[in-house]
């Protein structure tokens, strides 16, 4: 699969949105969220978008000094296992090498897939956030990566 990483704007926040809704439908970001991360100067919002234009996946990372922070990140449910994560972190992680000190995430405890996933960039666990999902409630790994 071709994927092409490529900043977000305003134009595709319902795309976005309606990914979000279907990715995480009992706790999803609202599109004022998502208009919040893209008009702050210390966040970024990435796009997966496939050959054909289609938004595959979506990454928002913000900064504050040399700390990064993956926010939220999400890939369409039919794009899955064909790495769209893997390339959106790949950004992401070539980014941080250049200019961060470290990448931090919160994943839940049950979503091996994604932590398998972050452990291959390099992120490793650092510790655990009890109950930090509300809907439904589940305790959170935190994991780093420094560089």
């Amino acid at each position: 699969m071709n994927i092409r990483i490529v900043p977000m704007t305003a134009a595709q926040l319902p795309q976005v949105t309606a990914l979000e809704e279907r990715c995480f439908p009992a706790d999803p970001w609202s599109e004022s969220v998502f208009e919040a991360a893209l008009s702050s100067p210390n966040t970024a919002v990435l796009l997966a978008r496939g050959e054909d234009g289609a938004i595959l996946g979506y990454a928002v990372l913000s900064v504050v000094l040399d700390e990064g922070n993956l926010d939220d990140i999400a890939v369409a449910p039919e794009a899955r296992r064909c790495g769209v994560a893997d390339a959106l972190l790949a950004t992401l992680t070539r980014y941080g090498r250049d200019t961060l000190a470290f990448l931090t995430l919160e994943v839940r405890a049950s979503n091996l897939p994604a932590i398998a996933l972050y452990e291959k960039h390099g992120f490793v666990p650092v510790g655990r956030r009890k109950d930090y999902y509300s809907a439904p409630k589940e305790d959170a790994i935190l994991m780093t990566l420094e560089f």
